[in-house]
């Protein structure tokens, strides 16, 4: 019985190393303390981060650059949660889609708390364009960054990395530290939470594999 269970030992294939992180080295010098790693860390980063901002955000955004900064502070605040699921770098981009997508409800809440105050029925235009018929003529990319919006931010945060920034759901589960099923789970609710507003634009309806 010993000998079966030594062969089948050895008969065991190697393990194999995942891929490297090529930022890992870098990471333990600036959680060790080191400020020229800080600086080399964050001039790898921001740029990185500054296209995470501009896809959630939109390039023509104020205060993307402002985003893309604090996010990338956040990412070095938050090394210590780092326990290697998936890159470094894969771990500040979701900093950065948290951080952009709480800019958004920032900007949502001012937005409809202007329009609260603002808003008298006698100076609204009768032949005011309807912002539905306005929003398709648009890119698709614009109106799933103001779905974003109206989703609960889990939901939203997995459906940012999956349609927006085409992370998988595998990427996305370890980046969130979930369950593959809980991630899938979330992209599933998501769908279903915007599929009567897709219906109304058939390239946000095929981006989303929705029947119509």
């Amino acid at each position: 019985m010993l000998r079966l269970l030594a062969a089948a030992k050895r008969a065991d294939p190697p393990l194999r190393e995942g891929p490297r992180d090529e930022l890992a080295e870098l990471t333990s010098a600036v959680q060790g303390g080191d400020a020229r790693a800080l600086r080399t860390f964050l001039s790898v980063i921001v740029p990185h981060l500054l296209r995470v901002a501009r896809r959630v955000l939109g390039p023509s955004h104020p205060f993307v650059e402002d985003v893309a900064h604090d996010a990338a502070y956040a990412v070095v605040a938050q090394l210590s949660e780092f326990r290697g699921e998936g890159t470094v770098l894969n771990f500040s981009r979701r900093v950065a889609v948290l951080t952009a997508m709480n800019m958004r409800r920032r900007d949502a809440a001012q937005k409809r708390a202007r329009a609260r105050d603002a808003r008298d029925p006698d100076t609204i235009p009768a032949d005011q364009a309807n912002p539905e018929r306005s929003a398709a003529s648009g890119a698709l990319v614009p109106i799933l960054r103001e779905l974003l919006d109206e989703l609960p931010e889990p939901l939203a945060e997995a459906f940012a990395l999956n349609v927006i920034l085409g992370y998988t759901v595998q990427e996305i589960a370890e980046l969130a530290r979930a369950p593959v099923e809980t991630i899938r789970s979330r992209l599933r609710l998501a769908k279903q939470r915007l599929k009567e507003r897709a219906l109304a634009y058939p390239g946000l309806r095929d981006a989303l594999e929705l029947e119509p």
